[in-house]
């Protein structure tokens, strides 16, 4: 194998799937980097047999060829060399890479013993617009588990439906939900549940793409092809996802519509305390003045409030949340208002992006002790 390519597009390339590449595998092989240099193009690929990720760059192929290298020493010996062309040379398991003024001599592994990365060619893809997918994603992965005892709960669980895709997401104390309007094949698909970190790959490596990328799964894995220059794999959680649908209140007693870049500027000022003693925020629902009061304590440190005006309906209470899990929910809405939507101060409560009617974000109450 004898291949050019620029050095600053390369080490683009490699910097998601250095990422996935893991440290500690099961496997040596699995720990390294597929080279495949064919048509004008250098393939690059990694895969732990859970998650795989697949990027093809243009490049001068003089010999076409196939190797795999250490991934971590692929990756950093690229990333310190100059902005110029490399030249990789593949002989036998021998790879040299010439810079010009230096080059690099390092051992690789046969590409034969690295595994096929699936790609369910036979089955009928469901086409997304990358911005559609990125909407999707955004307004519901961040509220996935990160504890990997409750692993259901560590994935995005989809729906397909006939004219949209359902996304969403809960650790058990907040559920989001988000809706992309997308026509979906008219055979029936079983909703599948994916995992949060292969998906977070994913939407970073989608975060400049303005395509089309096509969704292909079956019962134990999913495929994302990102137009013709990048591929994501990944396995299938098992099990059943919880039904999240019923935990959506119908009806509120209360709502609360206020600036949603106001309301997120406040909560950051008073998390300063409620940081430092459970991240408790009370919120003071005043319908009389038609404002918000928001107070945070730290015993001993200090106190903090904060008033906001609102379009309240409803009788008035005091409610109290996780101020991360509220802040992290405005994050990921764009629109100029949100609408608070209570019912009881141990009841869900629901955060909504008014003017995005696709995104849901549930929040469960944290109860104020007397």
């Amino acid at each position: 194998m004898k291949v050019v390519c620029s050095q600053s597009v390369l080490s683009s390339k490699l910097a998601p799937l250095s990422r996935v590449a893991p440290s500690n595998p099961s496997h040596p092989i699995l720990a390294n980097i597929l080279l495949q240099a064919e048509g004008g193009r250098l393939g690059l690929s990694v895969f732990d047999l859970s998650l795989g990720m697949q990027i093809w760059l243009d490049a001068a192929v003089k010999v076409p060829g196939a190797i795999t290298v250490s991934a971590k020493l692929f990756s950093e010996m690229v990333s310190r060399m100059p902005n110029r062309d490399i030249e990789i040379t593949a002989e036998d398991t021998r790879v040299i890479l010439d810079y010009g003024s230096g080059f690099f001599e390092i051992q690789g592994m046969s590409a034969e013993e690295f595994p096929a990365l699936p790609t369910l060619e036979d089955v009928t893809p469901i086409t997304l617009t990358a911005e559609a997918l990125r909407r999707g994603l955004q307004g519901s992965l961040f509220a996935a588990s990160t504890d990997e005892n409750k692993q259901i709960l560590s994935g995005l669980h989809v729906t397909f439906e006939r004219d949209r895709l359902e996304f969403a997401a809960t650790d058990g104390h907040r559920l989001a939900v988000t809706v992309t309007e997308q026509p979906v094949p008219a055979e029936p698909l079983s909703p599948i549940t994916i995992p949060a970190k292969s998906l977070k790959d994913l939407e970073r490596l989608m975060a400049k793409q303005d395509g089309m990328v096509a969704l292909r799964c079956d019962p134990t894995q999913v495929v994302f092809d990102i137009g013709n220059d990048a591929r994501i794999t990944s396995r299938l959680l098992e099990g059943q996802y919880p039904n999240y649908r019923q935990l959506i209140p119908k009806t509120f007693a209360r709502q609360v519509t206020v600036e949603r870049s106001a309301l997120a500027d406040a909560l950051e000022r008073v998390a300063i305390l409620a940081a430092q003693k459970n991240n408790v925020v009370k919120i003071n629902i005043d319908t009389e003045a038609q404002e918000l009061k928001l107070s945070a304590e730290a015993p001993q440190l200090g106190s903090g409030e904060e008033n906001l005006p609102a379009q309240i309906s409803g009788e008035s209470m005091v409610v109290a949340f996780n101020v991360k899990y509220l802040l992290e929910g405005l994050k990921v809405m764009n629109s100029a208002d949100v609408q608070l939507q209570l019912n009881g101060e141990t009841q869900p409560a629901i955060l909504l992006p008014l003017g995005e009617a696709q995104m849901k974000y549930l929040v469960m109450p944290i109860q104020i002790r007397s």
